[in-house]
């Protein structure tokens, strides 16, 4: 005599969500067939019927009614799978990235994948790789800081920053600086169309030198333009002193003007009679190794890479003209830099606060 079914009864939560999933068009077919199999053996239909209409075992069907009767719904849903067993643990990880703390072998500068699983022997490549994707590690990538040794840094720094973000009224405040030995280079560039019908933009690998030029330039950070640009072919103490007073000249006589400027030696002798004739100009130099603090840095990296890299130039004359030309359009929709907090070190003093040029 055969064991009898096991008896199902439906709350009418259950009912209306067995009933849901059937009819829902986005149900997993598998989940489906369980819903009908409970619905049925609920209106007391025998395990042999409801298998030979659904076409499966009657196995498949008491084991569903049985499910449902010792879990509810949540036993309509599949068993969790223990898969595989895993190969590697939280222990490869560690190893991973104690071996990155050790010298990489003879005659290599740095790990890479392959000498990381090399090295442990029992680790893939592959699994190498997802641990360093984890952890936000790129083996290439190289980062590089300049940190002030300049046992002044924080008053320099808090000098240079407050005129940035609080100038003072009625004044004039620049940011000047050389950009030296710009190289003057003669390439071949253009459109080259490819077998495949493609047309590639760019420059040929090689290229003619036609020397180089200096560049003067002086930004206005109340304004964002450049008020004054001159070319020069050395950047010794004269040229210096030659573009300050064509600067000091642009402005009215009695013009209250404050120079951010490096500490270059051209910039800061000992004793310096060109600012006792000019009792309205004051320099501000930024401190020794930070000249990142000094705006006019920021504007040099937009010139090079909106008009000198990548451009071919036949003479110094030429590449004069080009960044004329370049200031020509840039300066009617300059606009101040904006500034956003950084957290900045030397040597010599603890985290300093200074907001960046952005």
């Amino acid at each position: 005599m055969s064991k009898p079914a096991t008896k199902v009864r439906l709350t009418q939560e259950d009912e209306e969500t067995l009933q849901r999933w059937i009819r829902a068009s986005t149900t997993e077919q598998r989940l489906a067939l369980r819903a009908r199999i409970v619905l049925a053996a609920a209106h007391d239909e025998s395990t042999t019927r409801v298998a030979r209409r659904e076409k499966v075992r009657g196995a498949t069907v008491s084991k569903w009614r049985q499910r449902y009767v010792k879990r509810g719904l949540v036993g309509l849903q599949d068993a969790p799978r223990p898969g595989p067993k895993r190969h590697y643990d939280e222990t490869t990880q560690q190893r991973v990235l104690k071996q990155l703390d050790q010298p990489p072998p003879p005659g290599y500068a740095r790990w890479n994948g392959r000498l990381l699983a090399e090295a442990l022997s029992d680790v893939s490549p592959r699994q190498v790789w997802r641990v360093l994707s984890r952890q936000g590690i790129q083996l290439a990538r190289r980062r590089s800081w300049c940190i002030s040794t300049d046992p002044e840094f924080g008053p320099k720094a808090a000098d240079i920053v407050g005129i940035y973000l609080h100038p003072p009224e009625d004044a004039v405040v620049v940011a000047v600086d050389e950009k030296p030995h710009i190289q003057v280079l003669e390439r071949a560039q253009g459109y080259l169309r490819l077998p495949n019908g493609k047309t590639l933009s760019g420059f040929s690998h090689d290229y003619k030198r036609h020397g180089t030029t200096t560049l003067f330039a002086a930004f206005n950070i109340l304004t964002g333009q450049i008020p004054l640009v001159q070319h020069r072919q050395r950047r010794r103490r004269r040229e210096f002193l030659d573009f300050m007073n064509e600067l000091v000249a642009a402005y009215d006589p009695d013009q209250v003007m404050h120079v951010i400027v490096d500490n270059l030696s051209t910039h800061k002798p000992k004793h310096d009679r060109w600012l006792a004739r000019h009792p309205n100009v004051h320099f501000h130099f930024t401190p020794t190794h930070a000249s990142w603090l000094n705006q006019i840095e920021c504007w040099f990296s937009i010139l090079s890479r909106q008009a000198l890299q990548g451009a071919s130039f036949t003479s110094i004359s030429e590449l004069r003209q080009a960044i004329d030309c370049f200031i020509e359009n840039y300066n009617p929709l300059a606009v101040p830099f904006e500034w956003k907090k950084g957290k900045v070190h030397s040597v010599h003093s603890k985290p300093y606060y200074a907001d960046l040029c952005h």
